[in-house]
């Protein structure tokens, strides 16, 4: 009898596996693995579950993905367990198991002691990591402490194609690229290994996605605002597309387009909507799967639709992750998808390779604006017209990726706090590399450089705008409000809210010329400040006294030498929210301007 090949790794694979066990030889501090969607994350699992030497489990949060990666290390002729009761297997004794976090947080006695002739565990593998929440209650993190409490070195990995919380930014502290990517607490501390999407298709190990402008009429969403957890709510998603004009005629282009095409999924906004749509497909070749769809008739569908039985298959948000038919190469998006990392779950259903598939056609008639290959910058998106720039950081080099706003090729703002580069911690600001070594990225820090802060009065430290405490001194920062309440009890102080900011070029006394900056609140009040820009001692003060706060985009370059340069580029600056003045002599001086702020008084922008 031929005994069954083991599965060979491709080279990122390889590479993928060798970082992880290199870091967790220097550290303890959870990690991340991120591929793309197709890319083979069971066969990293497999393969850093084979070379273990001590107790894994491998968690997923759908039966689907905890049966894909079992098979997967069952391929190497080994054996493992299983510990899911949609499964209907709950077995915890062998070396390595695979669990639902459902099944395992529910049975956690099991885990929490050694079993017979077997140690505790010590490397926990998380599939879909994006899902691991920040609250310290939330199921993965419950199973994690568990394990912690019998081995306080216990590894953690997780992988996924989508690194990024809606709400809560990147996953993850640091990229072994060397830059920040999420704040300093997330709980996974390192990316060690990424393999970008726009390379697995260059290489050939994905399908090439092909996005279309379609030519009917599209949904409009644009009106809709996500509830506060960022999510749309579906009533107010069905008020848009139910009995919507325009669905007979998208569902007929999408019929057209589908003629050459193997396989094709519809990502409904609604169950109502989804019906609608399965309406207006031809009956014998498709199938609708929601919520609500019993589990023996999803699998039946699932089953036709794989062996091509069936060519549509419409679904409201159920077969985004853990579902995987290769053939698939059209995907139809109907629905606004409130955050990158579900398009990219959406389209990654149609990037795997399959015998005559060529490409994946993505029609998207609900107007999303991300971008599959270079979707997200790591934070909420400020503004609906708000796109990814790059930033250098003037101080160590690092092309920091903010969102942000260009005129052309021009950033005009940004709305970046921070540069993310990794710096050598024993240097100041030496300029952030690329390091291959995550051993070498723990002896580094995170560079400095602020483009927006508040100043400690009492160290002059610059900290993040948000901050509470100096992190120089420690000492209690002074409130916004208090601030502000403050000068309006002085008799010989004038507090602004500024409504407006005017430049103009003019003269002083001795006819020398001087950039007058005055500042005015909604009932006509006013403070003013001047500037020289004559020589470079003043210009250089000009940039640390007033570009480094009213650029709309920090650290950009901008040297004027003229107040006439300085108005002539007025579109790239921004004016305070309040402005607190101080009697000196029979004239007003500029002594407090608050950017960025928020708290109990009502700035003039929010003027009804």
């Amino acid at each position: 009898m031929t005994e069954k090949p083991v599965p060979s790794l491709r080279p990122y694979q390889r590479e993928a596996v060798r970082r992880v066990i290199e870091h967790f030889r220097g550290s303890d501090d959870p990690a991340v693995v991120v591929l793309p969607t197709g890319s083979g994350k069971s066969l990293v699992i497999a393969e850093l579950a084979r070379l273990a030497r001590g107790r894994v489990l491998v968690l997923a949060h759908v039966r689907e993905l905890v049966e894909q990666n079992h098979a997967k290390y069952l391929a190497y002729g080994l054996e493992a367990d299983i510990f899911s009761a949609g499964l209907g297997r709950k077995e915890a004794e062998r070396q390595v198991v695979f669990g639902s976090v459902q099944s395992v947080v529910r049975g956690l006695d099991r885990f929490a002691s050694p079993a017979p002739g077997q140690g505790s565990f010590t490397l926990l593998v998380i599939d879909e990591c994006h899902r691991v929440s920040p609250a310290e209650d939330a199921s993965y993190r419950r199973v994690i402490e568990r394990l912690r409490s019998a081995n306080p070195r216990l590894k953690v990995l997780g992988l996924t194609a989508t690194p990024y919380r809606l709400g809560q930014g990147f996953i993850y502290h640091r990229h072994h690229h060397g830059m920040v990517r999420g704040e300093a607490d997330c709980f996974f501390q390192e990316c060690v290994f990424e393999q970008p999407l726009r390379l697995m298709v260059k290489q050939g190990y994905l399908a090439e996605p092909v996005r279309v402008d379609a030519a009917v009429e599209r949904y409009d969403f644009s009106a809709l605002t996500p509830t506060t957890s960022g999510l749309f709510r579906e009533e107010e998603l069905n008020r848009v597309v139910a009995d919507h004009r325009a669905t007979p005629g998208i569902i007929a282009e999408v019929v057209e387009r589908a003629r050459d095409r193997q396989g094709v999924m519809l990502f409904a906004a609604s169950v109502a909507h989804a019906d609608e749509i399965l309406g207006y497909l031809p009956p014998e070749e498709s199938a609708l799967i929601t919520g609500e769809t019993p589990s023996a008739e999803r699998e039946r569908i699932i089953d036709a639709f794989k062996a091509r039985k069936l060519k549509y298959l419409v679904n409201v948000a159920v077969l985004t992750t853990g579902f995987d038919a290769p053939h698939v190469d059209l995907i139809v998006i109907l629905r606004p998808t409130e955050s990158v990392s579900l398009y990219q779950q959406i389209a990654g259903r149609g990037l795997r390779l399959s015998p005559g598939k060529r490409d994946c056609l993505i029609l998207d008639y609900a107007g999303n604006p991300w971008d599959l290959y270079a979707p997200e910058v790591g934070s909420p998106k400020p503004t609906g017209d708000s796109e990814p720039v790059q930033v250098e950081c003037p101080a160590c080099g690092h092309a920091n990726l903010f969102w942000g706003k260009r005129d052309g090729d021009l950033v005009i703002e940004h709305f970046g706090r921070r540069c993310q580069g990794l710096v050598l911690s024993s240097r100041a600001r030496p300029r952030a590399k690329s390091v291959n070594s995550t051993s070498t990225t723990a002896a580094m820090e995170q560079c400095s450089f602020r483009f927006r802060f508040k100043v400690c009065g009492d160290c002059g430290a610059e900290n993040d705008i948000a901050a509470r405490r100096c992190h120089g001194c420690g000492v209690q920062l002074v409130d916004a409000d208090d601030k502000l309440k403050e000068a309006l009890r002085l008799r010989d102080a004038r507090v602004l809210r500024v409504a407006g900011m005017q430049l103009e070029a003019t003269v002083n006394g001795r006819g020398l010329p001087r950039l007058k900056v005055t500042y005015h609140d909604e009932d006509g009040m006013t403070l003013a400040e001047w500037f020289a820009l004559e020589t470079p001692a003043q210009r250089g003060a000009f940039a640390a006294a007033f570009l480094r706060e009213h650029l709309r985009a920090p650290g950009m370059p901008f040297w004027p030498e003229t107040p006439e340069q300085v108005i002539a580029e007025r579109h790239r600056l921004r004016h305070p929210d309040f402005v607190v003045g101080r009697r000196v002599g029979r004239h007003w001086q500029v002594r407090e301007k608050l950017f960025d702020y928020v708290g109990r008084f009502r700035r003039a922008a929010e003027a009804e």
